[in-house]
């Protein structure tokens, strides 16, 4: 069976898309993991980082996104089913071992998903509150329960927030990462994660464990950031922070212009050497975590 693992922070801008594409590609590529990239941000960011945009319209207007998945199993009378299996994108990049899941840019509306869920709690003659949290309690459990086992490592790409979809997913995942700047207002968005997965451990409804903190940087170190560094590994632990940093590369965002992760677009620079150092340290951290060991 295939872990679930969230690449999460509810801050934007701390390089959640950028470590889940590039750990993707380095994990299939040099290590043979069979992994599937579930892109769960309207930006649609991490699919555009690995697919061009008429090959994600082509999937839109087959109705291959999550978007899709998502509607059909919170209220599957609305549409003709699409198998998850076949809404997979197969060998992202020429990756044997890589697949995605595309987003969607209207994956999360307020207006829709209430309407669904409404149309759901009539149909179950159920209030609209129990069909709410039945909804967030099993959503993407039950989007990726049918592929789960294809997988050794699933990785989903967050959006910054809090919604219905991404408690749900954080619900469904066994494992997650916090990418962090260290900067106070990145600071913020850990907190808010760590709040939120709180209360949803209350009601023993979150089981998912931390694998750990992973830095990026926008440039050149300051006594500021070596302060909030402190703070952090004061509260999570040396154990729970990755040896790895990763380095504001300009070969990123060029990769980006060319569909493809940097590891595979420019695999010598700084931020390629970096992911390729992370993957291994990914491997094993999330090993002694599933085992209870740090």
């Amino acid at each position: 069976m295939g872990y679930v693992v969230s690449i999460v922070n509810m801050k934007g801008g701390v390089g959640k898309t950028t470590i889940t594409v590039n750990l993707a590609a380095s994990l299939a590529r040099d290590y043979k993991k069979r992994v599937l990239i579930v892109d769960l941000d309207t930006q649609v960011n991490a699919t555009l980082s690995v697919m061009s945009p008429l090959d994600f319209a082509k999937l839109k207007q087959e109705r291959r996104t999550l978007k899709t998945l998502v509607n059909q199993t919170i209220n599957a009378e609305l549409e003709t089913p699409v198998a998850v299996q076949d809404a997979v994108y197969r060998q992202v990049c020429e990756l044997e071992t890589l697949d995605i899941l595309a987003g969607d840019v209207e994956l999360y509306d307020d207006y829709v998903l209430s309407e669904l869920i409404s149309t759901k709690a009539r149909s179950r003659q159920q209030s609209y509150e129990q069909t709410w949290n039945r909804v967030e309690n099993h959503l993407m459990r039950m989007v990726l329960k049918p592929i789960l086992r294809q997988y050794d490592v699933i990785l989903i790409d967050f959006p910054p927030g809090d919604n219905i979809i991404t408690r749900s997913a954080l619900l469904a995942s066994h494992l997650y990462c916090i990418p962090v700047r260290a900067d106070p207002l990145a600071v913020v968005g850990v907190g808010l994660l760590e709040s939120r997965l709180k209360q949803l451990r209350e009601v023993e409804r979150a089981k998912a464990k931390l694998v750990g903190l992973i830095y990026t940087s926008r440039g050149q170190s300051s006594n500021m950031e070596l302060r909030v560094k402190q703070r952090l590994e004061t509260e999570f632990g040396s154990p729970n922070i990755f040896a790895t940093e990763i380095p504001y590369n300009v070969e990123v965002a060029k990769a980006v212009d060319d569909f493809k992760p940097v590891v595979l677009n420019a695999p010598h620079s700084p931020g390629a050497k970096a992911f390729a150092k992370l993957a291994p340290e990914f491997i094993q951290k999330l090993a002694k975590t599933v085992r209870g060991q740090k």
